[in-house]
């Protein structure tokens, strides 16, 4: 295979580099910062791990997808004829070519870190790929490096590398990548073919591309291409057909372009029609079809009853793979692997899965190292020995699984670091959490979003159905609300509501500011501050099936208190397209003016920008799914929508500072409160000097009380990811626990209450052993809706503050203005503003008359 133009070495300052150096091939990571980079890298981003003085598990870092590993001499001995040499890069220093020549023939590169100019040629080595890392790069020579140097390649540390124009400090990634093209034309134009990634990179159309155009695709991950009539051409600019860049590469002499794309819109071509050279055919054409009759199939389709019909659609995949396997001829097999395709891509399409999904998990099985064996399952394997084909049984659809752990009964136990031993960057890490690729998932949502905002109503009717599987005759449900009977909410429920609400509210009552704050600061000039509520909120009600009255509580009751005149509760609806009754006594108590029977991404656009039904609001609250986080993230930053959020969100978490008076049974139990959240739930123990027995008592108790609960699988989980924290001192305890910013801190203390007043960072502080997080979550009266990984340092939790805003005013006498206005002008003056200064003139004027 023909070797990138350049390897990005990346290092803890590239994360915003990372979208656009994927796109043009591979990424070298060292192990060091895999853990880090990895949840940050594109879907279709390929990788290199730089292994050589680490002692990762080779095996593992190839079978979780790494494309190759660059190892050291003796690692790759050790790996002799357990890996394929295609997986395999030696490393050596300039002074060890020669010893290890031989041994590079195992590999399929050599990665020698030296400022000489290598070539596989020079080397000896025609059939190995060639990586230089020189010692001490320059910027101002790098490009022309590696152009002369080609088909090696050079290692840049991204610490050298912008998307903006090259400096002396930096080079501009365009320019390193585009150092070894040349084109052929007059007008120094390079031709591009632009492929669709999600079919299979089939060819829309042919472009041009310059070398500006290339650099603003490579800035921008956006299909930008070069006019021969009208200059930089940004694809979708006007028409809405706009490209997410997915790769850019060059073609084997360097004189041409590939971009591959997810296409939006209509399509690429300006012709009604989804490429330059006519339609899609085949499985691209297939998958088109099936989307579009999920979306809106016509009434008597065959696709819709296959779509609702989940036994039937499951009894016709097992039915044609029995008749493929029976097939004999060419046409045969044809005609029923083609059968096979169609009810398979339904099933995938009907569970968001798409073909180009299909062709990843192909891609990263074959990434694979180790294989399984490969045998039938047992009840396949006998019905195969006794001539019988196995009879299958209906299975009903399972919301999500976890990865199993070996056996149920493995301790569930969580790891353990001493801070003390830790060096600064080992330390940086422990306060990292998985984090989503936002930028991805924001793109995933634009198309939600703009439905929603095209087509109103309706749009968000047919998502409601597609996803919630309600049948809506109106988006919304207006008061007054009915209240529950005793049969749907029994006096138990309802009166541990009545509770919950009453606290919530009484302590939201006292954050609200009662009087303005007038200040005179000087002769003549009073100043004054007020609040006022922000007149339309939204709140976000995760649910459908889920029953989440707290969370109603925790946005509804600042949202009344602060006196906002209408509130909007968006919640999924029940298939029946009503909502739970815990849900809707809630609303009925605060005061909402509307609910929204919506969830997803959709509910959030809906909110965003309005419709017919739905009250445009100017502020969102509310915790949700990475598609909800998504969803208001976009719209935030949308000058069109006009529309504020609380809050980043994120997975839920929860930190423990326990000395030796702990109660080793409340610890655990606080721990798990949040590790059953969910499976990527951050749970820290932080250990002020606890001895081995003490800890050893917490571990027993997470085991014990994890294996009783519901939950235990994604509590098992969440536990083996999470950390326990051994530290000497309350003092390093507590500055750790401030880096960290927990959305929960739990204290449990000898002097609990005395530690509060030291805690910078955190969303909600639960102090001793009988404050329980589960109370701040349900009744206690704090709010629940809290920031998290680590937005602590800068955000408060959701409070009656959150739905108002200031207002300032300003009041001055004539003679305010004779004191103040002098030095008014003076400074307007100074800054250039005659306006400005002229606006006081004109009244000093009028008053020295």
């Amino acid at each position: 295979m023909s070797t990138p133009h350049f390897l990005p070495l990346l290092d803890p300052t590239a994360a915003s580099l990372i979208p656009s150096l994927a796109l043009l091939g591979p990424l070298l990571i060292p192990a060091t910062l895999l853990e880090a980079v990895l949840p940050s890298l594109p879907p279709t981003a390929s990788y290199y791990v730089e292994v050589s003085e680490s002692s990762e598990d080779l095996i593992t870092l190839l079978n979780n997808g790494a494309a190759r590993v660059v190892v050291s001499a003796e690692q790759l001995r050790s790996l002799a004829g357990s890996v394929e040499k295609d997986r395999l890069i030696l490393k050596a220093q300039d002074s060890e070519i020669e010893s290890l020549k031989d041994l590079a023939l195992s590999a399929s590169g050599l990665y020698i870190v030296s400022d000489s100019a290598h070539t596989p040629t020079s080397l000896g080595l025609a059939k190995s790929d060639i990586y230089l890392a020189p010692t001490s790069p320059s910027p101002s020579s790098l490009e022309e490096l590696i152009k002369s140097s080609r088909p090696s390649t050079y290692v840049l540390p991204t610490s050298l590398l912008t998307t903006g124009p090259t400096t002396s400090t930096h080079l501009s990634i365009a320019d390193a990548f585009l150092a070894p093209i040349i084109s052929d034309r007059p007008d120094s134009l390079f031709p591009t073919v632009v492929a669709s990634y999600t079919h299979s990179a089939k060819p829309l159309g042919l472009v041009y591309s310059s070398r500006e155009s290339v650099a603003e695709a490579i800035k921008t991950c956006k299909g930008v291409y070069q006019s021969r009539k009208h200059g930089l051409w940004r694809k979708g600019e006007t028409s809405g057909a706009v490209q997410d860049v997915t790769s850019i590469r060059a073609d084997c002499d360097s004189d041409a372009l590939l971009f591959e794309v997810v296409q939006h819109g209509g399509g690429f071509c300006h012709l009604p029609q989804p490429t330059c050279f006519g339609t899609t055919s085949g499985v691209a054409k297939l998958e088109d079809t099936l989307r579009s009759r999920f979306e809106s199939a016509p009434e008597g389709s065959y696709t819709k009853r296959l779509f609702s019909d989940e036994k039937l659609l499951r009894s016709k995949i097992m039915e044609e793979a029995e008749e493929l396997c029976d097939a004999q001829t060419k046409e045969e097999v044809a005609f029923e692997a083609a059968d096979l395709v169609y009810f398979a891509l339904t099933r995938c399409i009907s569970k968001g899965v798409s073909w180009r999904d299909i062709e990843a998990a192909l891609d990263a099985k074959s990434l694979k190292v180790t294989r399984r064996k490969g045998d039938a399952k047992p009840k396949w394997d006998q019905a195969a020995k006794d001539g019988v084909k196995p009879e299958s049984k209906p299975t009903e659809p399972v919301p999500q699984s976890f990865p199993e752990s070996t056996t149920d009964n493995e301790p569930i136990k969580m790891r353990t670091t001493q801070l003390a031993s830790l060096n600064k960057e080992e330390k940086k890490k422990l306060l990292l959490r998985p984090v989503l690729n936002s930028l991805a998932m924001i793109e995933k949502v634009k198309p939600i979003v703009e439905r929603v905002r095209k087509e109103g109503d309706a749009g968000l009717k047919a998502m409601t159905k597609q996803f919630d599987k309600a049948d809506l005759q109106s988006n919304v449900l207006l008061p007054p609300f009915a209240t529950p009977d005793e049969t749907a909410l029994p006096p138990s429920v309802r009166k541990a509501i009545d509770v919950a609400y009453d606290n919530v509210k009484t302590f939201h009552q006292a954050q609200a500011e009662k009087e303005a704050l007038k200040v005179t600061t000087m002769d003549g000039v009073v100043c004054s501050r007020f609040v006022r509520p922000i007149a339309r909120v939204g709140v976000y009600v995760p649910g459908g099936t889920a029953i989440l009255p707290s969370t109603a509580i925790m946005l509804g009751v600042p949202a009344q208190v602060a006196g906002c005149k209408e509130i909007v509760m968006a919640t999924p609806p029940r298939p029946d397209g009503s909502i739970s009754p815990e849900v809707l006594y809630v609303a009925k108590l605060v005061g909402v003016t509307c609910i929204l029977k919506a969830g997803g991404a959709q509910a959030v656009a809906a909110m965003a920008y309005g419709s017919d039904e739905v009250p445009k609001v100017d502020k969102i609250f509310g915790p949700g799914n990475q598609w909800v986080t998504a969803a208001k993230m976009l719209v935030q930053n949308d000058t069109d929508a006009l529309v504020a959020i609380d809050m980043p969100a994120g997975p839920s978490e929860v930190l423990v500072i326990a000395d030796h008076t702990a109660n080793p049974v409340f610890v655990a139990s606080d721990l798990l409160s949040q590790a059953e959240h969910g499976t990527d739930s951050q749970v820290v123990l932080v250990a002020i000097d606890l001895s081995a027995e003490l800890l050893s008592q917490i571990e027993e108790q997470i085991d014990i009380q994890a294996k009783a609960l519901p939950r235990v699988k994604i509590a098992r989980e969440a536990i083996k990811k999470s950390i326990i924290v051994s530290v000497a001192t309350l003092e390093e305890g507590i500055a750790f626990s401030n880096e960290y910013a927990p959305e929960h801190l739990i204290l449990h203390l000898a002097d609990a209450p005395g530690a509060v007043e030291k805690i910078d960072n955190a969303g909600s502080i639960f102090v001793g052993p009988f404050s329980p997080e589960s109370c701040g979550d349900y009744a206690s009266g704090t709010n629940h809706t809290l920031p998290t990984n680590g937005y602590a340092r800068q955000f408060s939790g959701v409070n009656t503050l959150s739905f108002q805003k200031h207002i300032t005013s300003q009041e001055l006498t004539a003679d305010g203005l004779r004191r103040l206005g002098p030095y008014v002008v003076e400074l307007a003056e100074r800054e250039g503003l005659e306006g400005h200064a002229n606006a006081v003139r004109v009244r000093l004027s009028e008053l020295n008359k």
